[in-house]
């Protein structure tokens, strides 16, 4: 077992799972296809998706310290009863100003979401398991997030009464479920210097954000080029089946392995080889021949995520102030939020430069400074933040 309070955290991670299939349907598939009938634009839905998620980055910070005055079960409930009134306004009463309006306001009570189930995960992670319990945390929402694009959108574009339903259903669902944790409070881990300065530890933080900022970037150029690089190579979608389940298997083996050598030994032993295997991914796919290589980049990519995700959540943990911690991890998250919004828009420019070479050279260079990052000035990380755990 990951956590001294299991059935805790595993109605987060419920919470987290239903809140991210509905948001992700919605946003995603649902306006989308439904836009048009409701009155909406394309650049009114555009404008609603963009200022949501902006406003879940900037508040996660806020949010995560509002989490420790005011607990993090009453925050969970304000956002999924939020999510479930703009859900259901649009349904039966839409309107461009009360879509922008309530997405805003949806994105700033969400952004308590993460954070509080990382902080969670964090705060209730059996000793000598924090590496392991984050990584899963981290990654438990992703199911959810492909079911709301590959699952809601069809069904929105065969039978919209029915996928209305699922999301309306769903929400109430998550709804009950953040009303079970209605009076959960993280535990508050203060020590003397925290206690008597709330700032100690936070440049820890700082040194953590540019790195936070530049692995998020990477995969983000990739993100919305999946379709036109699979007509570039002429792939269908279903030849990705099989690199997909390769990619699957080595991301859940690498996990769990390098999971415990960060826990047993020190994160960095598993972020390092991590970044490079990532980067050497990138290399391959920038060359020449690359439909040829897709099952060898793809087992790579699994292997290197893998081993990053377990080495940099264990860093994390190692490194965030003990005091605030939610609000560590909403700073962290928040910067690598930029991240992932900043990406595209460069993977676009250098899609138009140079092609498919051009977005994974970057992204091949981008990994090889986040590693040379942690090499040097990262290796202040994680220096101060556990009694006796060296670098």
């Amino acid at each position: 077992m990951l956590w001294t309070r299991p059935l805790t955290v595993w109605r987060l991670l419920a919470l987290l799972l239903a809140s991210e299939l509905v948001r992700t349907g919605f946003v995603v598939s649902v306006l989308p296809v439904a836009g048009p009938s409701l009155g909406f634009s394309t650049g009114l839905i555009g404008l609603m998706v963009g200022t949501h998620y902006l406003a879940d980055a900037l508040a996660k910070g806020p949010l995560g310290l509002m989490t420790e005055r005011w607990g993090l079960g009453r925050l969970l409930t304000l956002g999924t009863v939020l999510g479930l009134v703009v859900i259901a306004g649009t349904r039966l009463a839409p309107s461009p100003a009360w879509l922008v309006l309530g997405g805003v306001a949806w994105g700033v009570a969400y952004a308590a979401l993460w954070p509080g189930v990382m902080s969670a995960s964090q705060a209730f992670a059996q000793p000598e398991r924090t590496a392991r319990a984050l990584s899963v945390s981290n990654l438990v929402a992703t199911p959810a997030i492909l079911a709301g694009i590959l699952l809601v959108g069809p069904l929105m574009q065969t039978r919209p009464e029915t996928a209305w339903t699922v999301l309306l259903g769903v929400q109430v669902a998550a709804l009950i479920l953040a009303l079970t944790l209605w009076r959960l409070q993280l535990p508050r881990q203060e020590g003397i210097a925290t206690g008597r300065n709330p700032w100690a530890g936070w440049s820890r933080v700082g040194v953590l954000l540019p790195a936070a900022f530049a692995q998020t970037l990477a995969p983000g150029l990739v993100i919305t080029l999946i379709y036109p690089l699979l007509a570039r190579l002429q792939l269908p979608l279903p030849a990705l089946i099989l690199p997909g389940i390769v990619f699957g298997i080595s991301l859940g083996l690498s996990l769990w392995l390098a999971g415990r050598l960060a826990d047993r030994t020190h994160p960095r032993r598993a972020l390092a080889p991590g970044l490079l295997l990532l980067a050497l991914a990138f290399v391959l796919a920038a060359l020449p021949g690359l439909r040829e290589r897709v099952p060898l980049v793809t087992l790579i990519l699994g292997v290197g995520y893998g081993a990053f995700i377990a080495g940099w959540n264990g860093l994390v943990a190692r490194t965030l102030p003990t005091g605030h911690r939610a609000a560590a991890w909403g700073t962290v998250m928040a910067t690598e939020s930029l991240g992932n919004a900043i990406g595209p828009i460069l993977g676009g420019a250098a899609w138009q430069l140079a092609g498919p070479a051009g977005v994974f050279g970057l992204g091949a260079a981008v990994f090889v400074l986040t590693e040379l990052y942690y090499l040097w000035p990262g290796r202040r990380l994680g220096m101060k933040a556990e009694v006796g755990s060296g670098l």
